[in-house]
């Protein structure tokens, strides 16, 4: 006897719900996509300030999209620094020649031209000053001679301070034993110390920006004499300042820009 077909019954169109339920994951899944690559812009520009307060002065804004992957180049305005004067170079560079003169009456008129010299170098100011001005022997602490002569530098200074962009201060120690080098922790440590202690002053008189500050400790390791010699030893005992002029094409392209409370 032949048997009969079953019939298939209502359940042939399950597959469809399945589907349907395919899709409209699918289509939640691409709106949460599109949900996060819009950032609100200043809930994102919140949330960076707070791990750097300074980024709000470097973010971009543009008005084709918001948030960290913004194009900078499309149509966007990139913040300017803030204008530390409104000098031209060619006012800086007299305000730099300016002051290498001052310093340089300065040391003739204080009959200092053994122990301080000056030197001029395109925008920069080379100033080297002798053991004996500022310390004393392997210490670091400041001479109360060294008061007048800092005082005097840093009222010059100051005089300068919107045609400058740093004030670098190098301390150098001698080789003690001409066979022997430094102890490498006292070596480092002696000269860091008394470049910062010139810096300390520098800035305790409040004439310039102190982010302008730089300390260095060099150590032996440029040397301008012999360390054969007791008079050798006596010139590599030293403290350099360089004095740098603003430039302002640099600061244009944005390699020597500060953002100073001054």
């Amino acid at each position: 006897m032949a048997l009969k077909k079953k019939s298939g019954g209502g359940g042939g169109a399950n597959w469809m719900d399945t589907y349907g339920d395919m899709v409209t994951l699918l289509l939640c899944f691409f709106v949460l996509l599109y949900s996060m690559s819009t950032i609100d812009s200043s809930k994102w520009q919140a949330l960076v300030m707070s791990f750097n307060p300074m980024a709000a002065k470097t973010m971009t804004e543009t008005p084709g999209g918001e948030g960290p992957s913004a194009d900078a180049n499309d149509g966007g305005v990139v913040p300017e620094p803030p204008d530390q004067s409104n000098v031209t170079q060619e006012e800086i560079d007299e305000d730099i020649e300016a002051l290498f003169q001052a310093i340089q009456t300065y040391i003739q008129q204080s009959n200092q031209q053994s122990t301080i010299t000056a030197a001029k170098d395109g925008g920069k100011i080379y100033i080297s000053f002798g053991d004996t001005v500022f310390f004393a022997g392997e210490s670091s602490y400041l001479r109360p001679e060294a008061q007048p002569v800092l005082k005097a530098v840093s009222e010059m200074l100051g005089t300068a301070s919107e045609s400058i962009s740093e004030v670098r201060v190098l301390g150098h120690t001698a080789q003690g034993d001409p066979k022997k080098p430094n102890t490498v922790e006292k070596d480092r440590r002696l000269s860091s110390e008394r470049a910062a202690n010139v810096v300390i002053f520098i800035q305790k008189e409040d004439v310039i920006a102190p982010v302008k500050l730089i300390s260095e400790g060099i150590g032996q390791w440029r040397p301008v004499a012999s360390n054969e010699t007791t008079e050798g030893r006596a010139q590599n005992r030293r403290v350099e300042m360089i004095i740098s002029g603003r430039n302002l094409q640099m600061e244009a392209e944005g390699v020597t820009t500060y953002y100073t409370t001054k």
